[in-house]
């Protein structure tokens, strides 16, 4: 490789480390003048790299957001992770998303030195994923709900409602979360005057409008979620002491089926809904630690219906 190209090469590995460098840092770094700085950066530009300088004191060289998007460069480790990651998400729930991991893995799989292909491949090879059917969502009222969050202004969408109707709701968006199998927004609902969570894939004809909104003083959206997913939609809801530390539970209940509370002397608290108690009772037994039930009391009669056909099946 000639000098000046592995030059530029290391000048926007640079760039890319952190936000700013000026000439003499840059010149130090290269081993070079602050000539062949200046003379560098203008190929950086000339690839389509959006380098910004500053005069004066205090100014530099920083890489900026370009109208479109360049080459980049990565190093072994940084290749490696992008192409795991992108072969993970070809399987995603977001709606073309799959298509867009697979196009843009063929071609860092082009580029990618042989050695670092062996290795992404050997990663793949030996890796099966385990995942439950996920709901699929359109990635543009992903973007859509994503930007309403960042620029705070409200958004105005059809909502099918868990018994089958539709109402117009106008909402004032705070934060995506994603389950793994589902998406969520939790935002302001301006037409309940109250915090609430909404499935993106329940969501019709999504749309940012102009009005902007001070943002409130909110819960944290990722306990907000999980106590919406894990309570709110189910018929039951047990709250059940386990002898187990916390993190323990917490490994074999994932967030979207319970939330893991810490709690006193070596035990911690469950709280998990179901449609039906003695699948609740089930649940929790196969846990495999010592549990009391504290409500509903229900949930005591479904453990001991539970035991008594356990018994007859052993005997």
């Amino acid at each position: 490789m000639p000098v000046s190209v592995e030059r530029v090469l290391r000048l926007l590995a640079l760039l890319q480390r952190r936000p700013s460098w000026t000439a003499v840092e840059l010149a130090a770094e290269l081993g070079v003048t602050d000539r062949s700085v200046r003379r560098d950066v203008e190929r950086l530009r000339a690839l389509g790299y959006p380098v910004q300088a500053t005069a004066g004191v205090g100014g530099g060289y920083q890489l900026g957001a370009g109208t479109r998007l360049p080459p980049l460069l990565f190093d072994d480790e940084e290749a490696i992770a992008t192409a795991v990651s992108l072969r993970m998400a070809s399987g995603g729930t977001v709606a073309g998303a799959g298509e867009a991991a697979v196009r843009a893995l063929a071609k860092l799989d082009q580029v990618m030195p042989p050695r670092l292909r062996a290795e992404v491949r050997a990663v793949h090879g030996a890796t099966d994923t385990l995942v439950g059917p996920g709901v699929e969502i359109d990635a543009e009222v992903l973007v859509t709900l994503a930007r309403a969050c960042r620029d705070a202004v409200r958004v105005r969408f059809g909502y099918a409602r868990a018994d089958g109707g539709e109402s117009e709701r106008t909402a004032e968006p705070v934060r995506l979360v994603a389950t793994g199998r589902r998406w969520y927004l939790m935002a302001f609902d301006l037409d309940r005057d109250d915090w609430r969570t909404f499935r993106l894939d329940r969501m019709r004809e999504v749309r940012a409008t102009t009005w902007r909104f001070r943002p409130r003083d909110h819960p944290d959206p990722v306990a907000y979620v999980q106590r919406s997913v894990t309570e709110a939609p189910y018929r039951h809801r047990a709250r059940v002491r386990l002898r187990a530390p916390a993190d323990e539970i917490r490994q074999r209940v994932p967030p979207q089926v319970g939330r893991v509370e810490e709690d006193r002397d070596g035990w911690c608290l469950l709280v998990v809904g179901g449609v039906e108690l003695d699948w609740l009772a089930l649940h929790i037994a196969s846990l495999g630690v010592e549990a009391e039930v504290l409500e509903p009391p229900g949930l005591r009669e479904a453990a001991a219906r539970l035991a008594r056909r356990l018994d007859a099946l052993a005997g």
